[in-house]
């Protein structure tokens, strides 16, 4: 299979996961004029997983280093294959939640809100299961995230205030959101080997992990995303017949953004072999930062909104900041 050997290539692949986990939305964003999201989620999800199959196939299947991804599946304990299906469960329940609060509050809010808390909790979750990287630099990033964070809250508390409209269900989905989000990574994790090079046995490597988080994420969506059809937190129901008199169109914009996500989530956990799951993680999740960016800048969520701009670069620049100090991290 293909393994990473410098933490610099490394950190590059980290800052794509963080353009492609921070583009995603823009899928859901043009495809929600014409098609609910809770309709093209279910497109989304389909994206994931047919993207871990070709990286199972083709990057986890060469190379001399490694198992390659049927070899890997085969030998692998039901305590690891369960761990990874779980993570796919919980980041299923996460980005179910995410991605409702980006229809109902918009990206420039939802993201920074929601991936932001993922950010700090599951950096500091990822770390202390498996400190990699100068803790000092690591949780100075961590900390200037955090006051971004806050400091997109007060700018979209101005946003609020001046439209008169406050919708606390989008705040609070992506609160909850961001809950779930830091703790999915952790169990992918944990279901892997140790060394990508000279593999354990009984563990998975970052693909087939990849691959069966992915499972995870389609068998838990028949449940989760069913029953949020049926009850929806915004909306009229949905029906299962709506989905499939979709066009051609529409359901491509879901697959696209489910493979641009999972592109991020498997450069990220190959990126781990040497960087760390902390480091490569919390870099992958500056996807908050893009996702600003899209929303203030291409989507116009903050437009005719007084007094914000300040704020909002205030935001960008401690973000850039805090990003920086989490790549130094892993010197």
């Amino acid at each position: 299979m293909y393994i990473v050997s410098t933490y610099l290539f490394a950190v590059v692949l980290c800052v794509i996961t963080m353009l492609c986990w921070g583009s995603w939305a823009n899928t859901q964003k043009l495809a929600q004029k014409s098609w609910r999201f809770e309709l093209f989620y279910w497109d989304y999800v389909i994206g994931i997983l047919l993207m871990s199959l070709i990286f199972s196939f083709t990057l986890g299947s060469t190379g001399a280093l490694g198992r390659g991804f049927v070899e890997d599946l085969l030998q692998a304990e039901m305590s690891n294959i369960g761990n990874a299906l779980l993570g796919g469960i919980i980041f299923n329940a996460a980005n179910i939640l995410v991605a409702a609060a980006i229809s109902i509050a918009g990206m420039s809010v939802a993201f920074p809100i929601g991936i932001g808390i993922a950010l700090v909790l599951g950096v500091i979750v990822n770390y202390m299961a498996s400190p990699q990287g100068n803790a000092s630099w690591l949780f100075a990033g961590v900390a200037l995230i955090t006051i971004a964070i806050v400091i997109d809250a007060v700018a979209y508390r101005k946003k609020a205030s001046q439209s008169h409209k406050v919708p606390t269900k989008g705040i609070v989905l992506s609160i909850v959101g961001g809950v779930l989000m830091a703790l999915f990574y952790r169990f992918v994790a944990s279901s892997m080997v140790s060394n990508f090079e000279q593999p354990d046995a009984g563990f998975l490597t970052p693909y087939s992990a990849v691959f069966i988080f992915s499972i995870g994420i389609l068998i838990s969506n028949f449940i989760f995303n069913t029953i949020l059809m049926r009850r929806p937190f915004e909306g009229a129901p949905v029906t299962y017949s709506q989905y499939f008199n979709g066009s051609l169109k529409e359901h491509f914009t879901g697959i696209l953004g489910g493979i641009i996500w999972c592109v991020g989530m498997t450069l990220s956990i190959i990126a781990a072999g040497k960087a760390g799951f902390a480091i490569s993680y919390g870099l992958g999740q500056g996807a908050t930062l893009v996702a600003a960016l899209w929303g203030v800048f291409i989507w116009k969520e903050f437009k005719g909104t007084a007094g914000v701009k300040g704020w909002l670069v205030a935001m960008f620049i401690l973000f850039v900041l805090g990003l920086i100090s989490i790549i130094y991290a892993g010197q």
